[in-house]
């Protein structure tokens, strides 16, 4: 083996370190997930547990491979403020944090409307501390004195790079990802980042991903027994992490990436900035590409929504089974339109903020709270008809997050001949992918094989900063497979969805 690159990828949920070798291939990985570490009441990050547990894993790697480059992912909304010596100021919070509707108002009321920000920052108003200015701004409201010590704000990855190699960096991928604190049309920090005056606190000068921050510390290669010229990358948002074998692969535009989870996140290269007159206001974002690039983005619940609807379901009918993709059943269901699940279960979230979660039914409507309660005591008069049925009831539940879908690709620029990559958990989902393949007849919808595209992208970091080569150059290293869905015509599905818009953006 030529050499071995780690990958530290960290989610919110689980926590990964992973090798990878010189093909791109992962070769061994380790897993865990961290409680939070509770101060005052907020949950925060468990930074310090964390650290051990990195250290441990890349001990044990160093001693079974030839790790020459470290590259970092993470999930973001999380940053890290430190004193002049590096050590923490104030606690590094979660990003679920929520603090009430006062804390947004206050929040917009002094830096500005939320459609206005969306259009300067590419940031649409999310809840918590989503909006990582949010969480600066609550921040240095509840720590005062603490963060008055504050010479330096590192974003999440940057900060484990700093942890790793005492060098401070910041690269664009992150900075630009929901954070309200980059100005997209002006390139510039954001007025927001001006405001609460901690700009000149951040490194000013943003580097590619794939760039070296530094090698590690002589204190960290002791630690870990990783050689003294490991090299770190500057590292980098999972989401634009995992565009990167797509890029390597496909190019910097001409498709759209569908990673589907508990968010489905809607991803479309492009190559000028800017939103549509109906964007303004829903879940419409623009992240910052490896290559400084736009990505239009948008993104919905729909795992969730999925997970919850069809639990629901389950225990109702005492089933486990999921029902396959019926085609006759789909047909019949979307031809008569007599029966239509709505979202949001999560309130303003996704692309219809407004929209509550029931299920419209012949001019009636069933509320999501209402159907739960009916269910749960068997009150059969207080359900729907549909939801009695338990093979129409998940075809509802498929087609909205179809129609979800097919609503963000539009918002993100779909047009005739882009390819759409559908990846994660919906990959497996027959009918859904029945359903978006026939919504686009010009359009190929494939199904990616691409196993934690998030920590394959940070090898692929690792790997352009160990040998030079350019992304483009690393596409003959690994494999990907792109199944296309058969197209099957299916001209019910526009009059439905014609009638589902009207109950979900009435």
């Amino acid at each position: 083996m030529e050499f071995a690159d780690g990958v530290i990828d960290i989610g919110m949920t689980n926590k990964k370190v992973a090798v990878y070798d010189s093909s791109l291939k992962q070769i061994d990985a380790s897993y865990r997930s961290f409680p939070p570490k509770i101060i005052d009441g907020l949950e925060t990050q468990d930074l310090d547990s964390m650290e051990e547990w990195f250290i441990a894993c890349l001990s044990m790697y160093a001693k079974k491979y030839p790790i020459k480059a470290l590259s970092i992912s993470a999930h973001g909304g999380t940053f890290a403020c430190l004193d002049k010596g590096g050590a923490l100021t104030v606690p590094c919070v979660y990003y679920t944090h929520e603090c009430g509707e006062e804390f947004h108002k206050r929040f917009y009321d002094r830096f500005g409307s939320a459609s206005d920000l969306q259009a300067k920052t590419g940031t649409p108003a999310l809840k918590a501390f989503i909006n990582a200015a949010k969480g600066l701004f609550f921040i240095k409201e509840k720590y005062p004195a603490n963060f008055e010590k504050t010479a330096l704000i590192l974003l999440y990855p940057q900060y484990w790079g700093y942890r790793f190699t005492g060098k401070a960096g910041i690269e664009s991928t992150y900075l630009g990802c929901h954070s309200y604190l980059w100005d997209q049309e002006k390139n510039r920090f954001s007025s927001v980042a001006e405001d609460l005056k901690i700009a000149h606190l951040f490194p000013q000068k943003a580097e590619n991903s794939w760039e070296t921050l530094g090698t590690i510390t002589k204190e960290f290669a002791a630690k870990t027994g990783l050689g003294n010229g490991t090299i770190v990358t500057m590292g980098m948002h999972d989401s634009n992490s995992s565009l990167l074998p797509h890029f390597a692969k496909k190019g910097e535009t001409g498709f759209i990436v569908n990673s589907t989870g508990t968010w489905c996140v809607l991803m479309n290269p492009v190559r000028d900035y800017g939103f549509g007159p109906d964007e303004i206001g829903k879940t419409v974002l623009f992240n910052i590409s490896a290559f400084g690039k736009p990505v239009k983005t948008a993104i919905f619940p729909g795992g969730q929504e999925f997970e919850t609807w069809s639990r629901l379901l389950m225990d109702f009918h005492k089933r486990e089974d999921l029902p396959p993709n019926d085609e006759g059943l789909y047909r019949s269901v979307l031809t008569e339109k007599d029966a239509f699940l709505l979202p949001e279960l999560l309130p303003g979230s996704g692309q219809f903020p407004l929209s509550k979660a029931r299920i419209a039914e012949n001019g009636k409507e069933f509320f999501y709270a209402d159907i739960a309660r009916a269910a749960k005591n068997q009150d059969l008069c207080s359900l729907p008809k549909s939801f009695k049925n338990y093979e129409k009831a998940f075809a509802l539940i498929r087609i909205s997050l179809a129609m979800q879908a097919m609503i963000s690709l539009e918002r993100v620029g779909i047009k005739p001949g882009m390819e759409i990559f559908v990846e994660g958990g919906f990959r497996k989902d027959k009918a859904f992918n029945y359903l978006l393949s026939a919504a686009y007849p010009d359009n190929k919808v494939c199904l990616s094989d691409i196993a934690e595209a998030t920590a394959l992208g940070a090898a692929m970091a690792a790997k352009m900063a160990l040998t030079g080569k350019k992304l483009f150059e690393l596409a003959e290293d690994f494999e990907v497979e792109y199944l296309e869905v058969e197209k099957k015509a299916l001209p019910e599905l526009h009059p439905y969805r014609e009638s589902w818009m009207r109950y979900a953006d009435p």
